[in-house]
């Protein structure tokens, strides 16, 4: 039996899900259910939540575990928009449902942004030049 080990990514994992595999499946509902654990444990220890907000590779680029996730979250009274969620179009923008409690949000993340500003702090500090 072929483990999951070679999988390079999420749309890996889905491509193998969407064809049978059932750890590929078992592989995501885990991801998604340790995501939510982490959520509710921020949840108590915030006190709560003003806003859901997905950002990065997968919280970008994936409805489907957009959609788990905040479905396991009802119960803090997040409703998806299933159109919003599908049609994500590279721009920050809500997902949430009108009946929603909870704003749910898509950001785009530039990791370069951040990155160049601290790798010239850290030059500058050490007497370097650019």
């Amino acid at each position: 039996m072929k483990g999951l080990c070679g999988v390079k990514d999420m749309r890996e994992v889905h491509q193998l899900a969407v064809n049978g595999d059932k750890r590929a499946g078992l592989a995501i509902d885990m991801f998604c259910f340790r995501v939510c654990k982490y959520i509710g444990a921020y949840y108590v220890t915030l006190e709560g939540l003003d806003a859901l907000i997905f950002t990065g590779g997968i919280g970008e680029n994936d409805p489907i575990v957009r959609q788990i996730i905040c479905s396991k979250l009802s119960i803090l009274g997040i409703r998806l928009d299933n159109k919003r969620n599908l049609n994500y179009t590279g721009e920050a923008f809500s997902i949430h449902a009108p009946n929603s409690k909870k704003k749910v949000l898509v950001v785009p993340t530039n990791a370069e942004l951040e990155i160049a500003p601290q790798t010239l702090s850290i030059i500058n500090q050490s007497g370097g030049s650019c």
